[in-house]
């Protein structure tokens, strides 16, 4: 993946790429795995959760291995640019994550449990950067859809925090947000369940080791 050797540093409004107004590639109907509609509408019932943990292939990847997770999807959130591109993305110009949409049966797999998964997959202390993988984009964050999901957040970051602390860790970075006015821009089709298309490709994700106290058993790296 892409390795920025100087000092990440995240765009003003007034520096960033302005994009366009529609997006110059098109997102696949069905996913590779789940066989379910990419982008909505949704059916009744399912939830919309947004994460960004790093390089959004192995992220992807953990959260369709879930039980309950009806479709997800990749792309693009949290800066300024209007329908980005991969390449743009990388650039650093954009202020956006490497973000994941996880669409899900509550009743199957509650919120607390995604969040779970989310903290246990990747190290979140790591300001830009996941591991060998440098760069805005690679930041922490969690894009919230309910005043729900922003108490489960802030809970979880909470209790994580005091494990990683008492383990040795530094300050979780995670940055939580709401999602509204934060739109998710679907990326390109290559980039769609990559890693279920290539199984041999590269995957940056990578937890503490450290089990986040909420939830189920730790999730293996």
């Amino acid at each position: 993946m892409f390795l920025n050797r100087r000092t990440p540093e995240l765009p003003t409004p007034e520096q960033a790429l302005r994009g366009r107004p529609v997006p110059e590639f098109t997102v696949p109907s069905r996913h590779t795995v789940l066989g379910n509609p990419l982008v909505g509408p949704y059916p009744e019932g399912l939830e919309v959760a947004d994460f960004a943990l790093g390089c959004f292939w192995g992220a992807e990847r953990k959260f369709w291995q879930t039980e309950g997770v009806w479709t997800t999807l990749v792309g693009y959130q949290g800066g300024y640019t209007e329908n980005p591109t991969y390449d743009e993305a990388c650039s650093g110009l954009t202020g956006h994550t490497e973000a994941v949409r996880v669409v899900f049966d509550p009743a199957v797999v509650p919120y607390e449990e995604l969040l779970k998964l989310f903290w246990e997959s990747h190290n979140p202390t790591q300001g830009f950067r996941q591991g060998n993988d440098v760069g805005t984009q690679y930041r922490s964050a969690i894009y919230t859809h309910s005043p729900a999901q922003a108490a489960a957040a802030d809970a979880s970051r909470e209790a994580y925090q005091k494990v990683l602390t008492a383990s040795g860790h530094k300050e979780i970075t995670t940055e939580i947000l709401p999602a509204e006015g934060r739109p998710f821009w679907p990326a390109e089709a290559y980039h769609q369940q990559y890693l279920d298309k290539n199984p041999g490709g590269y995957c940056g994700i990578g937890g503490t080791g450290v089990s986040c106290p909420i939830g189920v058993a730790p999730v293996e790296s």
